[in-house]
């Protein structure tokens, strides 16, 4: 048995190299295409006749430092696309109270950046209209702000 699959090593490597790909093809981030990579070099050292430590080998050692070398630089670029929202904009950006705002009474309004925004106070201190405020984060599609003269 252990013969028969000695002989056809070449096979299973090519069936894990395509399950590996089937993986990565089916998942968003990038997961396994490195162990793909190291399939397809064990697949070679099969096809010439490598004994099967050697593909075990091969196969670990360059699944390891294709993820080793290229990870990092997969994952910059893929994560460095990503592009700020409008919302992400206002933050710490300021803005006139239109409404007053008040924690307990639920109430306020903030213009900023030529939008309108349900407000509240991070401090919880009411703010009254006309103020001016400096916005902190966003809570729902509520903006979180503070009174400008606080900073």
């Amino acid at each position: 048995m252990l013969e028969l699959l000695a002989e056809n090593m070449a096979l299973v490597w090519l069936a894990i190299m395509v399950l590996l790909l089937i993986i990565e093809a089916l998942t968003a981030p990038l997961v396994c295409i490195w162990f793909a990579l190291g399939a397809l070099a064990a697949l070679i050292a099969a096809l010439f006749g490598a004994p099967l430590w050697l593909q075990a080998v091969w196969f670990l050692a360059v699944s390891l430092l294709t993820l080793w070398l290229t990870r990092p630089l997969a994952l910059k670029y893929l994560n460095g696309r990503r592009v700020a929202t409008n919302a992400d904009r206002v933050i710490g950006a300021e803005g006139v109270v239109t409404e007053d705002i008040d924690n307990i009474a639920g109430t306020g309004a903030v213009k900023l950046d030529g939008k309108e925004w349900t407000a509240r106070s991070e401090t919880g201190a009411h703010i009254a209209k006309d103020s001016i405020v400096i916005a902190r984060r966003i809570e729902g599609v509520k903006l979180i702000v503070d009174a400008a003269e606080n900073n």
